[in-house]
């Protein structure tokens, strides 16, 4: 390699006297002809994202450090941080400005998965220490609406459905489509919870689900982003990542931890036939009990009117109403199951077109209701500004030597303000400033 910089160098002569620059360009050409593309380990020192979006930082090991980029626009697998141990791809370059080499990066990647358990267990406690894993809320035994934030594309969502549909069809679903790896999800699921946070018609339960994958695929779970946004839910979370052996640090920060996708959809919803038989089970032993309870009082009644024979007129009318009464509300019993049997039957997941054309039509009458504010303010803003600039135009300079005043300057701008200060200037030329112009005396 030096070989080469001495045959570069060689053919400027050997009596040429070399400008800075020249063997500057000399050593950047032989540093990336013969390190154009290579591996590298080292462990992130000084992280730091430039306003133009070019991250800058150093890889160093025990004994030496180098100066890296990563040019915007380069995607990488991970998230830079500082201490991370990682395997970069790319190539050596020089800054000829400060005669510094220095490392350009396109691929990034952990330095195996002992590396990222050992991130993995500093982060848990880290965020135990910030108490992002206090939520222990309970769930909504009967939600009426779920938010998922999942990606649409994969069969997780598929299964989920399904799920919900043989065991609580009537139960609507909102679905937050975000990528679930790479750089991109860690945002966009932190994204997603926030923004079911703030709906208008919040879901009674959030899921925050991907299918299973590799301690790498998974990472974007384990980012602070997204561990801080679980925590600061108003909607309890069920976080049902990868499959019942994997662990993330949502797991934690969630209300309830779920080994599968599917298995978040039968710990946040009951199965619809067994409530119905609950219910039908309830009003049968509500029947019998309201009959003990009849006979009950029936019998007591009876005793009673066989010691007062003296009332048996008032008795016999007590017990003839007692009769209809009970008569009545045994019908009304019958009555309210029927209907509440017919209200479940009539139970249906409404169509997400519907939905969808709702929402819509809310959307058109709030952007309606903003155009109008929007434009009373404009009128209110553009009112206040022509007042303003009245005013200005009146207490403008030219305005007052329209009105015949003039002042006096010396040939450098300063003004003449007393009469000390134009017996000292008479000896050098002065400026007087009228409305149309400027005379020396």
């Amino acid at each position: 390699m030096v070989g080469n910089l001495a045959e570069k160098i060689h053919v400027f002569g050997d009596e040429k006297i070399l400008t800075v620059t020249e063997l500057s360009q000399a050593i950047k050409g032989t540093i990336e002809d013969n390190f154009h593309s290579l591996k590298l380990q080292g462990e992130v020192s000084g992280l730091k994202k430039h306003s133009s979006g070019h991250t800058y930082l150093s890889l160093k090991d025990a004994d030496s450090v180098i100066n890296a980029i990563c040019w915007r626009g380069t995607r990488l697998n991970i998230a830079l941080e500082d201490g991370m141990e990682i395997v970069v791809k790319g190539k050596v370059t020089s800054y000829p400005a400060r005669s510094q080499y220095q490392f350009i990066i396109e691929e990034a990647n952990m330095a195996g998965e002992g590396a990222l358990l050992k991130l993995l267990n500093e982060r848990r406690k880290i965020f135990h220490s910030k108490g992002y894993f206090a939520n222990n809320r309970p769930l909504p035994k009967f939600p009426q609406l779920i938010g998922i934030v999942t990606s649409k594309t994969g069969a997780v969502l598929q299964d989920m459905r399904h799920r919900l549909e043989g065991r609580y069809p009537f139960c609507r679903v909102l679905v937050w489509s975000v990528n679930v790896q790479g750089t991109a999800a860690k945002d966009q699921i932190a994204a997603a919870v926030r923004g079911f946070n703030f709906m208008t018609e919040k879901p009674d339960l959030l899921i925050v689900a991907r299918g299973g994958g590799s301690i790498e695929d998974l990472w974007a779970f384990n980012e602070e982003e997204v561990v801080k946004a679980v925590f600061e839910s108003k909607i309890p979370v069920i976080s049902a990542v990868g499959h019942e052996t994997d662990t993330t640090l949502i797991d934690y920060a969630s209300d309830l931890r779920a080994p599968t996708p599917t298995a978040a959809i039968e710990l946040a919803t009951p199965v619809l036939s067994e409530v119905k038989l609950q219910v039908s089970d309830n009003a049968n032993r509500m029947s019998h009990s309201m009959l003990r309870i009849i006979k009950e009082l029936n019998v007591r009644v009876s005793a009673t009117a066989r010691y007062l024979s003296s009332s048996q007129s008032f008795i016999i009318g007590v017990t003839q109403k007692f009769d209809d009464r009970t008569e009545r509300l045994s019908v009304a019993i019958r009555n309210f199951f029927r209907k509440t049997e017919l209200a479940l039957k009539a139970c249906r997941i409404i169509s997400p077109a519907n939905y969808i054309l709702i929402k819509q039509q809310r959307f058109e009458a709030t952007s309606k209701s903003f155009n109008k504010i929007l434009k009373n303010y404009l009128v209110r803003y553009l009112d206040k500004f022509e007042t303003m600039q009245n005013r200005l135009e009146q207490s403008s300079f030219n305005k007052i030597l329209s009105k015949g005043f003039c002042f006096v300057t010396d040939l450098e701008g300063k003004t003449v303000e007393t009469k000390e200060i134009f017996e000292q200037s008479r000896n050098n030329e002065l400026a007087i400033h009228f409305q149309d112009g400027v005379s020396k005396i």
